[in-house]
């Protein structure tokens, strides 16, 4: 059975100009991505990983070529892209950036609040399932402080799930993490994809988070390799 693709760029270029010059830092790319997929982006720094993660998630605008997701044409400069991005698109970072303010369970159903407020018992459920999920519903009223750096991080996971995003990006998501930690969140990203298929991109040093992947896309000088 045909897998649907799931997110598509067409001819995607991406440029800074400079006062002396105009750097291409991706050139005219092309990329399918099937539901389900489990993707490692690698290169050297400099490559243009984190510009290609930037524009897959909508966070910058291509200077020519097309962004496909879910079949839907994107345009990044639209009024309604915010929405599309918080329904369509989660993310992983390096830095957690959870709300100091808030319990590990306020952080998680932050995003879903802010689409329907009046689903507040309904999100409140499956942020609980989440957390159960990446392994702390026994750390849901604990505010960011009183958690380990793992623990953190675990939380950034559930938070980027609530919405039944799509497409799950991470960036250099263990870069913070030893080596055992690192690992329990290599295990939580297997176990997602497997389980639930979620379709999931990554930028990563890690050799082991690559090999956990289904495909590497080796990026050099803008290029896919």
């Amino acid at each position: 059975m045909t897998k649907k693709i799931i997110l598509e760029l067409k001819n995607i270029s991406k440029n800074y100009s400079t006062k002396n010059e105009t750097l291409e830092i991706i050139k005219n790319l092309n990329l399918q991505v099937e539901e389900g997929d489990f993707i490692s982006i690698l290169g050297q720094s400099g490559s243009g990983k984190t510009t290609l993660l930037n524009l897959i998630g909508l966070l910058d605008s291509p200077t020519s070529g097309d962004i496909f997701i879910n079949g839907e044409k994107i345009s990044v400069n639209s009024s309604s892209v915010d929405l599309i991005r918080n329904k369509m698109i989660g993310f992983v970072f390096q830095f957690h950036y959870l709300l100091p303010e808030f319990t590990a369970l306020e952080n998680v159903m932050i995003p879903a609040l802010t689409q329907d407020f009046s689903k507040k018992k309904e999100i409140e459920i499956k942020a609980l399932e989440l957390l159960n999920d990446v392994g702390l519903s026994h750390r849901a009223n604990h505010k960011p402080n009183e958690l380990s750096g793992g623990e953190k991080q675990r939380v950034a996971i559930a938070r980027a799930l609530i919405n039944n995003p799509k497409i799950l990006l991470l960036d250099e998501p263990t870069g913070n993490l030893d080596n055992e930690t690192s690992e329990k969140i290599f295990n939580i990203f297997k176990q997602i994809n497997d389980k639930k298929r979620q379709t999931i991109i990554t930028v990563t040093h890690s050799r082991e988070l690559s090999e956990i992947s289904h495909k590497k896309l080796f990026l050099k000088k803008g290029i896919i390799l």
